[in-house]
């Protein structure tokens, strides 16, 4: 019953007399909306339905409006079920799924029962047999890129600006699963053809780390430049504990899931200032001189909306939420010369939409099969956030879409 109710108000809220009269066009959404996750993944599938209505409003898709079916997944284990049960009701187009560890049962299984899987948040890997699929797409940028990002940043713009005469030492932390994986993957790999000093790897375990012990092995590592892959609540303690350590750190930068995070800040205070965070923007806080015309008219237009509707900014996950489906719904449908899961997948690796035409920043070019990143956005957007102030975070990195200045160490 409660699958119904919500397909029912979300297909309300999506159509709108812009949309023309044709059969609709049902997608199912697999985001989790309870647990852990449920905020980020609620506030995801607020931007894919903000989508729908904003392509509804200018006719659908050929006149054909977007209607969502959600089947929520707040866990691992709930997520084949969810799209099993999208496809065995003939739903063959399927967005998701915020969470890495969600995103990726969520794509194996629909690849595996021939539907599209459109992933518009998650950056975790998804493993080599799913990337390998021909009908598995990402969206947003992969953890790969925001560990490389990462990296690059603080040689780049940050290393520069320093009075060492000795090269920097980085070390990398992170989460041992699939999000934290990737990233920390991506920085070390950076790390390496750069030819830079790597102190250590440092991978934890989520359930049995002592965050102390680990500080202590990032400081005995002579560690200049830290990296970290984490989650809001490890993020914390991690960081409480490098400064008890008095680690002396010449940069610290964390990625999404944590350091990007409003909460982060919040709970941190004057002890976030200074740290940087490689991850998606959000819509207050990023520069509309990079868009194209029509990009920035709809981040104003989802500005508006999502703090009309839900009283707040749209975060980074409502806003790739957002620019994701609009990416599918505009440009990939209108594209597809029929709605079979094949079809639409040829549209989505044919269309080459440069840096800047979607809302978020991106644009889409999708790596073709047989590549170890098929189907990933090579045109996805990442920025680099500093934490300017206590509370106060702001884009700094690239200046296409920085808001503020980088305020140096």
């Amino acid at each position: 019953m409660r699958r119904i109710i919500i397909a029912v108000l979300v297909a309300l809220a999506a159509a709108s007399p812009s949309a023309g009269t044709g059969q609709p066009i049902m997608v199912g959404a697999v985001y989790p909306t309870g647990g852990s996750q449920g905020p980020g993944g609620t506030e995801e599938f607020r931007g894919v339905s903000l989508a729908a209505e904003y392509a509804n409003q200018s006719g659908g898709v050929q006149g054909r409006p977007i209607l969502l079916r959600l089947e929520p997944a707040n866990v691992w284990d709930a997520a084949p079920g969810a799209v099993e049960r999208l496809v065995q009701d003939g739903v063959r187009l399927v967005v998701g799924s915020y969470g890495s560890t969600i995103s990726r049962p969520a794509a194996a299984t629909a690849s595996r029962l021939g539907a599209l899987f459109w992933e518009t948040g998650a950056v975790g890997d998804f493993g080599m047999d799913t990337a390998a699929g021909t009908r598995v797409f990402r969206f947003a940028p992969t953890g790969e890129v925001l560990g490389r990002a990462a990296v690059a940043f603080v040689r780049d713009e940050l290393s520069p600006h320093l009075a060492r005469t000795a090269p920097l030492r980085y070390s990398v932390a992170y989460v041992d699963d699939v999000y934290g994986r990737a990233v920390g993957r991506g920085a070390l790999n950076e790390i390496r053809e750069s030819r830079l000093p790597l102190a250590a790897a440092l991978p934890y375990d989520l359930r049995r780390t002592h965050y102390v012990e680990l500080a202590r092995s990032i400081a005995e590592a002579r560690t200049d430049v830290l990296v970290v892959a984490s989650y809001l609540a490890d993020a914390v303690a991690l960081r409480e504990a490098v400064l008890g350590a008095r680690v002396p750190l010449v940069a610290n930068i964390g990625t999404s899931s944590s350091y990007c995070m409003p909460a982060f800040g919040q709970l941190l205070g004057a002890r976030a200032v200074g740290l940087f965070a490689s991850d998606k923007p959000d819509s207050d806080a990023l520069s509309t001189s990079g868009l194209s015309p029509d990009a920035a008219q709809a981040l104003r237009w989802v500005r508006a909306e999502y703090r009309r509707r839900y009283g707040e900014a749209a975060s980074a996950a409502a806003l790739s939420g957002f620019a994701g489906g609009l990416g599918l719904f505009q440009h990939v449908l209108s594209r597809a010369r029929d709605l079979s899961p094949e079809e639409v997948a040829r549209a989505a690796r044919d269309v080459h939409l440069p840096v800047g035409t979607l809302p978020n920043g991106s644009g889409l070019q999708f790596a073709p099969p047989g590549r170890p990143d098929a189907g990933a956005n090579l045109a996805a957007v990442n920025v680099i956030w500093e934490w300017i102030g206590p509370g106060t975070r702001a884009v700094v990195w690239p200046p296409a879409f920085a808001t503020h200045p980088i305020v140096f160490p």
